[in-house]
């Protein structure tokens, strides 16, 4: 685990990559002469926040951070990646993960809270619109649901993105409720659903977050789309997992942000497909690992760690409470994942490639 700012302990389940990443890897040569079969940005947290005392605007802080995230990353396609981070340069994109919490208020009530929820999700919209013709940022952006957005099922971002899924043109899948939905870039295919992946049937506890069904979608999804292609899958949520998974007793359970059951149903659905990768946010942290499911594997001392699930913590990109944030820039490549991180300490008026790089093998079940 590499967190950027703090040391994330991390729950029963997640084991530290046994592809570490390191200044500058030189392992990324043999992969990043080819052209990826995707390539993407992914951002989390950028925490769209209105003026309490005006409402109708954003604070000028959320305002001048998101404005320049989102110059950032219209610039991303053909820029040089430093050495110290593998070295070539982003491919084109084929679109912007967002991993949720787009705006600050949705998890709030009031009347001034209902405006500022209001100008929060405007703001975001015309920032980055859908399609990369519609918004300030100039390729296609997949977003989902934080729990800042709305974090039992409902609320004026849910009730967006389901509208916005009615107009996106190349959708895979969607589900009933209209909120989570699946695409392809080539042959790899994305995933997203939303807050936390659940729930569990059988297990009747009330959720701290309702996870809308999400599971159910997952599941019926991957086998319509994916199948035994083994195509490579790629996972877009916003709540972190790797604390919830071991088990608790029912007190417990019931305050954390992800029922454990849940989390182990998540991990059984993905074991049958080839999963490229995982991106989450929510945390304010970074960090990569490679999941192993709701059991930890053993770790022994002088042999490889076990092979997981290749996850990716994104940072907060655009939080309004610090000049320090950063994002994730993936390509799948037909094995492998190879992930850098760009990153600020000045509120995006300039930014530098963190000295890392993360190349970790699809996990093929």
């Amino acid at each position: 685990m590499l967190p950027r700012r703090s040391f994330l302990q991390l729950g029963a389940g997640a084991t530290a990559a046994a592809f570490l990443a390191r200044p500058a890897l030189r392992a990324v040569e043999e992969i990043k002469a080819a052209a990826p079969l995707a390539a993407f940005a992914v951002v989390g947290d950028t925490h769209y926040f209105a003026d309490k005392d005006d409402p109708s605007r954003l604070q000028p802080a959320s305002r001048a951070m998101n404005t320049g995230l989102v110059d950032t990353l219209n610039a991303l396609p053909g820029r040089a990646i430093d050495e110290s981070a593998g070295g070539g340069q982003v491919a084109p994109l084929a679109a912007l993960l967002h991993v949720g919490d787009l705006i600050d208020s949705g998890d709030k009530n009031g009347t001034v809270i209902q405006q500022m929820q209001r100008t929060e999700w405007a703001e975001w919209q015309n920032d980055y619109g859908l399609d990369g013709v519609e918004g300030r940022l100039k390729f296609p952006v997949y977003e989902i649901h934080g729990n800042h957005d709305g974090p039992h099922g409902k609320g004026i971002v849910l009730d967006g993105i389901v509208d916005r899924n009615k107009r996106r043109k190349n959708l895979q899948g969607v589900s009933a409720n209209g909120l989570h939905y699946s695409w392809d870039a080539g042959p790899v295919h994305f995933v997203h659903l939303g807050i936390t992946v659940g729930q569990v049937k059988e297990v009747k506890r009330k959720r701290r977050y309702d996870p809308v069904e999400s599971l159910d979608f997952l599941v019926a999804d991957l086998a319509k789309h994916v199948g035994t292609s083994r195509r490579p899958v790629v996972i877009a949520h916003h709540v972190d997992f790797a604390r919830y998974c071991g088990q608790v007793a029912e007190d417990i359970v019931l305050k954390h942000e992800w029922d454990y059951a849940d989390v182990a149903a998540f991990h059984a659905a993905l074991q049958p497909y080839r999963v490229a990768g995982i991106f989450y946010g929510h945390t304010h942290v970074r960090g990569v690992y490679a999941w192993t499911g709701p059991k930890p594997a053993p770790v022994v001392v002088g042999k490889p760690l076990p092979a997981g699930i290749p996850t990716f913590n994104t940072d907060n990109a655009a939080h309004f409470s610090g000049p320090a944030q950063a994002f994730l820039y993936a390509e799948v490549h037909a094995r492998e994942i190879l992930v850098r991180e760009l990153a600020t300490i000045d509120g995006w008026k300039t930014s530098r490639w963190s000295p890392l790089s993360w190349r970790m093998p699809h996990c093929t079940g």
